[in-house]
């Protein structure tokens, strides 16, 4: 018969593969993610519209601060070569509560990223968005 796959650090689990073939974390203050040396950083050039390259499955993107209307959407592409028409971006803007950020449309190489100001008045903040990209497959 098969096992599972256990790993042990510390003389505890923290984590198997089952003979299902699922991943899980099994200690309670565990986690699953990307680890450090994975994640980049890039910074917007002229204007919250303007495109971004980061190369990284993980990081942190800055906007431009330049303002934004209360209300106001704008929509910029994020080009990144790991990025594959089947892989699930995941966005989140930091900064404060006024903004969201969401995944506009998926490319080979690429995502939109769709910004919005939900406050009730213009903007001018350098808003940070958290990204990671999560693999995925059709086969």
């Amino acid at each position: 018969g098969y096992t599972p796959l256990t790993v042990y650090t510390g003389g505890s689990e923290r984590m198997r593969i089952d003979t299902s073939g699922n991943v899980l974390v099994t200690n309670s203050g565990g986690g699953l993610g990307y680890g450090t040396g994975s994640g980049g950083t890039v910074t917007q050039a002229t204007s919250k519209s303007t495109a971004v390259t980061l190369n990284k499955p993980t990081g942190q993107i800055t906007t431009n601060a330049a303002a934004l209307a209360a209300g106001a959407e704008v929509v910029f592409t994020f080009n990144n070569s790991l990025v594959s028409i089947v892989d699930i971006p995941l966005v989140v803007a930091i900064t404060n509560s006024n903004y969201t950020a969401q995944v506009g449309g998926v490319g080979s190489g690429l995502f939109n990223i769709v910004l919005k100001n939900r406050s009730g008045g213009s903007l001018s903040d350098a808003v940070v968005i958290n990204f990671a990209i999560i693999k995925g497959a059709t086969t």
